[in-house]
């Protein structure tokens, strides 16, 4: 084994150093080793503004909630935010929205207040 990370799009695992690029052949994802530790410790919005914990966020679209009749509407604030960085479901955030109790959103989905 050539001790070179997956992939951070679609974590192949046959990834290959291309000068001081990393590419991906199944996707043709390329990133530098440093973005990659640099990408891994910041969570942006989907306007590309930085998330921290304890920040309040606005959902930007509405979300089916699994296993329940009800969504989370599209302009719901939802305050102390907490950011979690190596998530195995692709979820970003754990938050607590009134009504629904504790969840965790994927940061594609909200922008911050």
């Amino acid at each position: 084994m050539s001790g070179l990370p997956n992939c951070p799009s679609c974590s192949s695992e046959y990834t290959y150093e291309d000068g001081h690029m990393l590419v991906c052949p199944e996707c043709a994802h390329e990133w530098t080793l440093e973005a990659d530790t640099i990408n891994d410790q910041i969570i942006k919005d989907s306007n590309g503004n930085i998330l921290n914990d304890g920040d309040t966020i606005i959902v930007i679209k509405d979300l089916k909630v699994k296993g329940s009749s009800s969504s989370v509407k599209k302009g719901t604030k939802v305050k102390g935010i907490r950011l979690i960085y190596d998530s195995s479901d692709g979820h970003d955030i754990d938050c607590k929205i009134d009504g629904f109790g504790a969840m965790k959103l994927k940061y594609e989905f909200v922008k911050r207040a």
